[in-house]
Protein backbone atom coordinates (compact mmCIF):
# COMPACT_ATOMS: atom_id res chain seq x y z
CA UNK A 1 0.00 0.00 0.00
CA UNK A 2 1.49 3.44 -1.13
CA UNK A 3 2.21 5.85 1.40
CA UNK A 4 0.55 9.33 1.87
CA UNK A 5 2.78 12.54 2.50
CA UNK A 6 2.00 14.62 -0.56
CA UNK A 7 4.40 15.49 -3.52
CA UNK A 8 7.65 15.63 -1.43
CA UNK A 9 6.71 12.30 -0.06
CA UNK A 10 7.10 12.89 3.47
CA UNK A 11 5.71 9.81 4.89
CA UNK A 12 7.38 7.40 2.71
CA UNK A 13 10.57 9.25 3.56
CA UNK A 14 9.65 8.80 7.59
CA UNK A 15 9.87 12.38 8.10
CA UNK A 16 6.93 15.45 9.13
CA UNK A 17 6.26 18.96 7.59
CA UNK A 18 7.82 20.61 10.97
CA UNK A 19 10.96 18.51 10.63
CA UNK A 20 11.61 19.09 7.19
CA UNK A 21 11.16 22.98 8.01
CA UNK A 22 12.68 23.25 11.17
CA UNK A 23 15.56 21.32 8.97
CA UNK A 24 15.76 24.26 6.25
CA UNK A 25 15.94 27.27 8.65
CA UNK A 26 18.59 25.41 10.16
CA UNK A 27 20.36 25.23 6.63
CA UNK A 28 19.54 28.51 6.07
CA UNK A 29 21.51 30.11 9.12
CA UNK A 30 24.19 28.03 8.44
CA UNK A 31 24.67 29.09 4.73
CA UNK A 32 23.78 32.43 4.59
CA UNK A 33 26.61 33.94 5.16
CA UNK A 34 27.56 33.28 1.59
CA UNK A 35 25.66 36.19 0.32
CA UNK A 36 27.81 38.26 1.96
CA UNK A 37 31.41 36.43 0.91
CA UNK A 38 30.64 35.60 -2.71
CA UNK A 39 29.35 38.93 -3.39
CA UNK A 40 32.29 40.50 -2.17
CA UNK A 41 34.88 38.32 -3.86
CA UNK A 42 32.94 38.65 -7.22
CA UNK A 43 32.42 42.32 -6.79
CA UNK A 44 36.70 41.92 -6.75
CA UNK A 45 36.31 40.49 -10.18
CA UNK A 46 34.52 44.17 -10.87
CA UNK A 47 30.84 42.68 -10.94
CA UNK A 48 28.70 45.79 -9.21
CA UNK A 49 28.59 44.47 -5.17
CA UNK A 50 25.04 45.35 -5.41
CA UNK A 51 24.18 43.32 -8.36
CA UNK A 52 26.45 40.50 -7.45
CA UNK A 53 24.25 40.34 -4.14
CA UNK A 54 20.80 39.57 -5.96
CA UNK A 55 22.81 37.53 -8.12
CA UNK A 56 23.59 35.79 -5.17
CA UNK A 57 20.24 34.98 -3.45
CA UNK A 58 18.73 34.71 -7.21
CA UNK A 59 20.79 31.90 -8.35
CA UNK A 60 20.94 30.08 -4.22
CA UNK A 61 16.94 30.24 -4.78
CA UNK A 62 16.32 29.17 -7.66
CA UNK A 63 19.01 26.52 -7.69
CA UNK A 64 17.50 24.77 -4.07
CA UNK A 65 14.15 25.05 -6.15
CA UNK A 66 15.60 22.88 -8.72
CA UNK A 67 16.83 20.56 -6.23
CA UNK A 68 13.79 20.59 -4.39
CA UNK A 69 10.89 19.62 -7.43
CA UNK A 70 13.69 17.63 -9.53
CA UNK A 71 15.69 15.48 -6.85
CA UNK A 72 13.43 15.78 -3.77
CA UNK A 73 16.83 15.93 -2.05
CA UNK A 74 17.55 17.67 0.99
CA UNK A 75 21.00 20.00 -0.66
CA UNK A 76 21.67 23.19 -0.76
CA UNK A 77 22.90 24.76 -4.13
CA UNK A 78 24.62 27.94 -3.91
CA UNK A 79 27.78 29.69 -5.52
CA UNK A 80 30.77 27.60 -4.16
CA UNK A 81 33.86 28.56 -1.46
CA UNK A 82 37.20 28.25 -4.04
CA UNK A 83 35.08 28.59 -7.15
CA UNK A 84 34.37 31.70 -7.07
CA UNK A 85 37.95 32.36 -5.88
CA UNK A 86 38.58 30.67 -9.19
CA UNK A 87 36.48 33.11 -11.28
CA UNK A 88 38.08 36.12 -9.75
CA UNK A 89 41.42 35.48 -9.50
CA UNK A 90 41.99 32.80 -12.24
CA UNK A 91 39.75 33.75 -14.75
CA UNK A 92 39.42 37.46 -14.24
CA UNK A 93 43.28 38.81 -12.23
CA UNK A 94 45.51 35.97 -13.75
CA UNK A 95 43.61 35.01 -17.41
CA UNK A 96 42.65 38.62 -18.17
CA UNK A 97 39.50 37.89 -19.00
CA UNK A 98 36.28 40.21 -18.11
CA UNK A 99 33.66 39.65 -15.68
CA UNK A 100 31.16 39.16 -18.72
CA UNK A 101 33.64 36.95 -20.40
CA UNK A 102 34.04 34.97 -17.28
CA UNK A 103 30.25 34.07 -16.92
CA UNK A 104 30.09 32.98 -20.37
CA UNK A 105 33.11 30.34 -18.89
CA UNK A 106 29.89 29.46 -15.89
CA UNK A 107 27.32 29.24 -18.53
CA UNK A 108 29.41 26.93 -21.37
CA UNK A 109 30.94 24.96 -18.59
CA UNK A 110 27.71 24.02 -16.50
CA UNK A 111 25.67 22.86 -19.63
CA UNK A 112 28.87 20.91 -20.25
CA UNK A 113 28.30 19.63 -16.96
CA UNK A 114 24.66 19.22 -17.30
CA UNK A 115 25.13 16.95 -20.78
CA UNK A 116 27.77 14.95 -18.54
CA UNK A 117 25.09 13.91 -16.20
CA UNK A 118 22.59 12.73 -18.63
CA UNK A 119 25.24 10.82 -20.01
CA UNK A 120 27.01 7.63 -18.17
CA UNK A 121 30.11 9.98 -18.85
CA UNK A 122 29.68 10.87 -15.04
CA UNK A 123 30.10 7.40 -13.70
CA UNK A 124 33.23 6.88 -16.09
CA UNK A 125 35.20 10.12 -15.17
CA UNK A 126 34.10 9.47 -11.69
CA UNK A 127 35.53 5.67 -11.80
CA UNK A 128 38.77 6.84 -13.66
CA UNK A 129 39.67 9.61 -11.82
CA UNK A 130 41.73 8.04 -8.77
CA UNK A 131 40.65 9.43 -5.96
CA UNK A 132 43.84 10.76 -4.42
CA UNK A 133 44.11 13.52 -6.96
CA UNK A 134 39.87 14.28 -6.30
CA UNK A 135 41.08 14.86 -2.59
CA UNK A 136 43.79 16.97 -3.42
CA UNK A 137 41.47 19.11 -5.30
CA UNK A 138 39.70 19.95 -2.34
CA UNK A 139 42.73 20.71 -0.12
CA UNK A 140 44.58 22.59 -2.67
CA UNK A 141 41.23 24.73 -2.90
CA UNK A 142 41.54 24.42 1.09
CA UNK A 143 44.44 26.31 1.60
CA UNK A 144 43.33 28.35 -1.56
CA UNK A 145 41.10 29.96 0.45
CA UNK A 146 42.97 30.50 3.83
CA UNK A 147 45.49 32.48 1.63
CA UNK A 148 42.91 34.47 0.65
CA UNK A 149 41.56 34.83 3.94
CA UNK A 150 44.87 35.73 5.26
CA UNK A 151 45.43 38.97 2.76
CA UNK A 152 42.23 40.09 2.86
CA UNK A 153 42.42 40.28 6.58
CA UNK A 154 45.96 41.97 6.59
CA UNK A 155 47.42 38.55 8.43
CA UNK A 156 49.54 38.13 5.63
CA UNK A 157 51.32 41.12 2.84
CA UNK A 158 53.92 40.77 0.53
CA UNK A 159 57.11 40.71 1.65
CA UNK A 160 60.49 42.80 1.15
CA UNK A 161 62.56 40.22 1.18
CA UNK A 162 60.38 37.39 0.34
CA UNK A 163 56.86 35.90 -1.02
CA UNK A 164 55.02 36.70 1.83
CA UNK A 165 55.29 38.06 4.98
CA UNK A 166 53.53 38.40 8.31
CA UNK A 167 51.07 41.62 8.59
CA UNK A 168 51.34 44.69 11.23
CA UNK A 169 49.71 42.75 13.93
CA UNK A 170 49.82 46.82 15.68
CA UNK A 171 47.17 47.96 12.67
CA UNK A 172 43.69 48.24 14.76
CA UNK A 173 42.27 46.52 11.22
CA UNK A 174 44.58 43.22 11.97
CA UNK A 175 44.03 43.24 15.12
CA UNK A 176 40.22 42.89 14.54
CA UNK A 177 40.85 40.11 11.98
CA UNK A 178 42.62 38.31 14.74
CA UNK A 179 39.62 39.09 16.93
CA UNK A 180 36.89 38.00 14.52
CA UNK A 181 39.09 34.83 13.51
CA UNK A 182 39.12 33.84 17.83
CA UNK A 183 35.29 34.59 17.78
CA UNK A 184 34.84 32.89 14.71
CA UNK A 185 36.71 29.14 15.71
CA UNK A 186 34.66 29.49 19.07
CA UNK A 187 31.64 29.47 17.89
CA UNK A 188 32.32 26.83 15.20
CA UNK A 189 33.97 24.57 17.80
CA UNK A 190 30.78 25.20 20.32
CA UNK A 191 28.59 23.88 17.37
CA UNK A 192 26.52 27.42 17.62
CA UNK A 193 23.67 27.27 14.31
CA UNK A 194 24.29 30.00 11.98
CA UNK A 195 28.04 30.34 13.89
CA UNK A 196 29.42 32.10 10.61
CA UNK A 197 26.90 34.76 10.27
CA UNK A 198 27.18 35.69 14.11
CA UNK A 199 31.09 36.07 13.85
CA UNK A 200 30.15 38.03 10.38
CA UNK A 201 27.89 40.34 12.78
CA UNK A 202 30.91 40.79 15.53
CA UNK A 203 33.44 41.88 12.87
CA UNK A 204 31.15 44.36 11.86
CA UNK A 205 29.60 45.89 15.18
CA UNK A 206 33.64 45.84 16.07
CA UNK A 207 34.81 47.36 13.13
CA UNK A 208 31.35 49.96 13.55
CA UNK A 209 32.79 50.57 17.23
CA UNK A 210 36.64 50.98 16.01
CA UNK A 211 35.76 53.43 13.41
CA UNK A 212 36.61 50.68 10.65
CA UNK A 213 33.62 50.26 8.80
CA UNK A 214 34.01 50.86 5.15
CA UNK A 215 33.00 54.58 3.74
CA UNK A 216 29.88 53.54 1.61
CA UNK A 217 28.40 56.60 1.37
CA UNK A 218 24.60 56.15 0.14
CA UNK A 219 23.48 52.55 1.45
CA UNK A 220 20.01 52.92 -0.80
CA UNK A 221 19.60 50.48 -3.05
CA UNK A 222 17.83 49.92 -6.09
CA UNK A 223 16.65 46.81 -8.29
CA UNK A 224 17.38 48.45 -11.36
CA UNK A 225 21.23 47.79 -10.92
CA UNK A 226 20.96 44.02 -11.38
CA UNK A 227 19.99 44.69 -15.19
CA UNK A 228 23.62 44.79 -15.78
CA UNK A 229 24.40 41.51 -14.32
CA UNK A 230 21.36 39.42 -15.12
CA UNK A 231 22.32 38.12 -18.39
CA UNK A 232 25.57 39.94 -18.91
CA UNK A 233 27.89 36.66 -20.04
CA UNK A 234 29.99 37.13 -23.05
CA UNK A 235 31.02 34.30 -25.50
CA UNK A 236 32.90 36.93 -27.54
CA UNK A 237 36.56 35.33 -26.79
CA UNK A 238 34.73 31.91 -27.62
CA UNK A 239 37.36 31.31 -30.02
CA UNK A 240 40.38 32.19 -28.21
CA UNK A 241 42.78 29.48 -26.33
CA UNK A 242 42.47 31.39 -22.84
CA UNK A 243 38.53 30.93 -22.95
CA UNK A 244 38.15 27.08 -23.76
CA UNK A 245 41.25 26.60 -21.49
CA UNK A 246 38.82 28.18 -18.44
CA UNK A 247 35.81 26.50 -19.72
CA UNK A 248 37.73 23.50 -19.39
CA UNK A 249 39.34 24.04 -15.81
CA UNK A 250 36.19 24.70 -14.20
CA UNK A 251 34.21 21.84 -15.84
CA UNK A 252 36.82 19.31 -14.49
CA UNK A 253 36.12 21.36 -11.07
CA UNK A 254 32.75 21.42 -11.38
CA UNK A 255 32.57 17.39 -12.11
CA UNK A 256 34.89 15.84 -9.40
CA UNK A 257 33.74 18.20 -6.43
CA UNK A 258 30.27 17.75 -7.35
CA UNK A 259 30.41 14.12 -7.72
CA UNK A 260 32.05 13.38 -4.37
CA UNK A 261 29.79 16.50 -2.18
CA UNK A 262 25.93 14.91 -4.06
CA UNK A 263 27.57 11.01 -3.67
CA UNK A 264 28.05 12.10 0.56
CA UNK A 265 24.97 13.74 1.02
CA UNK A 266 22.70 11.34 -0.48
CA UNK A 267 24.64 8.51 1.53
CA UNK A 268 24.67 9.98 4.76
CA UNK A 269 20.44 11.42 4.07
CA UNK A 270 20.15 7.41 2.94
CA UNK A 271 18.98 7.75 -0.27
CA UNK A 272 21.80 6.66 -2.63
CA UNK A 273 19.21 6.58 -5.25
CA UNK A 274 18.56 10.22 -5.67
CA UNK A 275 22.25 10.76 -6.45
CA UNK A 276 21.95 10.91 -10.55
CA UNK A 277 18.92 13.40 -10.29
CA UNK A 278 20.87 15.60 -7.62
CA UNK A 279 23.96 15.54 -9.42
CA UNK A 280 21.50 17.10 -12.54
CA UNK A 281 20.13 19.22 -10.79
CA UNK A 282 23.42 20.61 -9.31
CA UNK A 283 24.77 20.89 -13.08
CA UNK A 284 21.62 22.95 -14.47
CA UNK A 285 21.63 25.45 -11.91
CA UNK A 286 25.38 25.77 -12.50
CA UNK A 287 24.31 26.79 -15.49
CA UNK A 288 21.91 29.04 -14.73
CA UNK A 289 24.60 30.66 -12.63
CA UNK A 290 26.15 32.14 -15.50
CA UNK A 291 22.76 33.30 -16.57
CA UNK A 292 22.20 35.00 -13.71
CA UNK A 293 25.28 36.42 -12.59
CA UNK A 294 27.45 34.91 -10.33
CA UNK A 295 30.80 31.91 -10.30
CA UNK A 296 29.15 28.29 -10.56
CA UNK A 297 26.56 26.56 -7.57
CA UNK A 298 27.59 23.56 -5.66
CA UNK A 299 25.83 20.87 -3.46
CA UNK A 300 27.71 23.07 -0.66
CA UNK A 301 28.83 20.79 2.88
CA UNK A 302 27.02 22.64 4.92
CA UNK A 303 24.01 20.62 3.57
CA UNK A 304 25.24 18.05 6.24
CA UNK A 305 23.69 20.14 8.30
CA UNK A 306 20.56 20.19 7.55
CA UNK A 307 20.64 16.06 6.95
CA UNK A 308 21.80 15.76 10.28
CA UNK A 309 18.68 17.80 11.74
CA UNK A 310 16.37 15.22 10.37
CA UNK A 311 15.79 16.72 6.87
CA UNK A 312 15.11 14.35 4.53
CA UNK A 313 12.96 15.79 1.71
CA UNK A 314 13.02 18.56 -0.95
CA UNK A 315 10.71 20.60 1.04
CA UNK A 316 13.83 21.09 3.31
CA UNK A 317 15.41 22.41 0.41
CA UNK A 318 12.74 24.39 -0.35
CA UNK A 319 12.62 26.01 2.57
CA UNK A 320 15.87 27.22 2.71
CA UNK A 321 15.50 28.68 -0.86
CA UNK A 322 12.51 30.96 0.08
CA UNK A 323 14.60 32.20 2.74
CA UNK A 324 17.36 32.97 0.81
CA UNK A 325 14.58 34.99 -1.40
CA UNK A 326 13.80 37.12 1.51
CA UNK A 327 17.11 38.25 3.00
CA UNK A 328 16.76 40.28 0.09
CA UNK A 329 15.46 42.98 2.29
CA UNK A 330 19.17 42.82 3.85
CA UNK A 331 21.00 44.25 0.33
CA UNK A 332 21.30 47.72 1.52
CA UNK A 333 23.24 46.87 5.07
CA UNK A 334 25.81 44.06 3.45
CA UNK A 335 27.60 47.24 1.75
CA UNK A 336 28.95 47.81 5.29
CA UNK A 337 30.51 44.39 5.98
CA UNK A 338 34.00 44.89 5.97
CA UNK A 339 36.94 42.63 4.76
CA UNK A 340 37.95 42.13 8.27
CA UNK A 341 34.95 40.39 9.28
CA UNK A 342 34.65 38.23 5.96
CA UNK A 343 38.38 37.04 6.24
CA UNK A 344 38.31 34.94 9.20
CA UNK A 345 35.18 33.08 7.56
CA UNK A 346 37.31 32.19 4.46
CA UNK A 347 40.31 31.19 6.84
CA UNK A 348 37.70 28.83 8.32
CA UNK A 349 36.32 27.73 5.21
CA UNK A 350 39.25 26.72 4.16
CA UNK A 351 40.67 25.19 6.99
CA UNK A 352 37.92 22.72 6.89
CA UNK A 353 38.21 22.29 3.31
CA UNK A 354 42.25 21.07 4.44
CA UNK A 355 41.09 18.43 6.65
CA UNK A 356 40.47 16.03 3.56
CA UNK A 357 43.89 15.41 3.38
CA UNK A 358 43.08 12.78 6.44
CA UNK A 359 42.15 10.88 3.65
CA UNK A 360 44.87 10.71 1.39
CA UNK A 361 47.01 7.39 1.20
CA UNK A 362 50.46 9.39 1.03
CA UNK A 363 51.72 5.82 0.92
CA UNK A 364 52.38 5.39 -3.16
CA UNK A 365 54.51 8.25 -4.12
CA UNK A 366 53.86 8.08 -7.66
CA UNK A 367 49.92 9.02 -6.01
CA UNK A 368 51.57 10.95 -3.23
CA UNK A 369 53.50 13.23 -5.45
CA UNK A 370 50.94 14.31 -8.00
CA UNK A 371 48.70 14.84 -5.08
CA UNK A 372 50.72 17.29 -3.38
CA UNK A 373 51.49 19.42 -6.55
CA UNK A 374 47.86 19.99 -6.76
CA UNK A 375 47.94 21.06 -2.62
CA UNK A 376 51.04 23.14 -3.31
CA UNK A 377 50.61 24.47 -7.09
CA UNK A 378 46.88 26.06 -6.23
CA UNK A 379 47.83 28.52 -3.51
CA UNK A 380 51.32 29.43 -4.45
CA UNK A 381 50.20 29.72 -8.47
CA UNK A 382 47.19 31.75 -7.38
CA UNK A 383 45.72 29.30 -10.24
CA UNK A 384 43.27 26.59 -9.61
CA UNK A 385 43.54 25.80 -12.84
CA UNK A 386 47.32 25.40 -12.80
CA UNK A 387 47.13 23.60 -9.79
CA UNK A 388 45.12 20.44 -10.84
CA UNK A 389 47.11 20.38 -14.13
CA UNK A 390 50.23 19.95 -12.71
CA UNK A 391 49.13 16.82 -10.64
CA UNK A 392 47.28 15.42 -13.64
CA UNK A 393 49.91 15.18 -15.99
CA UNK A 394 52.49 14.57 -13.39
CA UNK A 395 50.17 11.48 -12.12
CA UNK A 396 50.31 9.14 -15.53
CA UNK A 397 54.02 10.68 -16.25
CA UNK A 398 55.09 8.48 -13.21
CA UNK A 399 53.15 5.75 -13.29
CA UNK A 400 55.01 4.97 -17.02
CA UNK A 401 58.23 5.74 -15.27
CA UNK A 402 57.95 3.03 -12.84
CA UNK A 403 56.70 0.71 -15.30
CA UNK A 404 52.78 1.08 -14.40
CA UNK A 405 51.17 2.74 -17.01
CA UNK A 406 48.73 0.29 -16.84
CA UNK A 407 47.41 1.77 -13.53
CA UNK A 408 46.16 4.99 -15.67
CA UNK A 409 42.63 4.46 -17.33
CA UNK A 410 42.21 5.67 -20.72
CA UNK A 411 39.90 8.76 -19.96
CA UNK A 412 42.45 9.58 -17.32
CA UNK A 413 44.93 9.70 -20.27
CA UNK A 414 43.04 11.91 -22.11
CA UNK A 415 42.21 14.31 -19.72
CA UNK A 416 45.92 14.51 -19.08
CA UNK A 417 46.67 15.07 -22.28
CA UNK A 418 44.14 17.90 -22.51
CA UNK A 419 45.67 19.46 -19.39
CA UNK A 420 48.94 19.24 -21.52
CA UNK A 421 47.97 20.79 -24.32
CA UNK A 422 46.17 23.55 -22.47
CA UNK A 423 49.31 24.78 -20.90
CA UNK A 424 51.08 24.19 -24.28
CA UNK A 425 48.45 26.46 -25.99
CA UNK A 426 48.67 28.50 -22.43
CA UNK A 427 52.02 29.39 -22.22
CA UNK A 428 53.69 28.70 -25.36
Amino acid sequence: MKKSGGFFQLADHGTTIKREVTAGVIGFFTIIYIVAVNSLILSEAGVPFEGAVIATILTSFIGCAIMAFWANAPILLVPGMGLNAMFTYTFVHAMALSWQEALGVVAVSGLIFFLVTVTKLADWLNASIPSVLKEAISVGLGFFLMLIGLEKGGLVVRGEHSILAMGNLGEPAVLLTVLTLIVTIIVFLKGIQGGFLWSILFGTIAAWVMGLLPEVGDTSFSFAVYGDVFSAFSLSKWATVPFWSAVFSLTMVLIFENIGLVHGHTEFAGRPDKFKRALQANAFSSFSSGILGTSPTVSTVESSAMIAAGGRTGLTTLTTGVLFLLSVFAIPYMKLIPDMAIAPVLMMIGSLMIQNIRHLDLTDLTDAIPALFIIVMIPFTYSIADGIAAGFILYPVLKIVMGRGREVSKLLWIVSLLFLFNFVLHYA
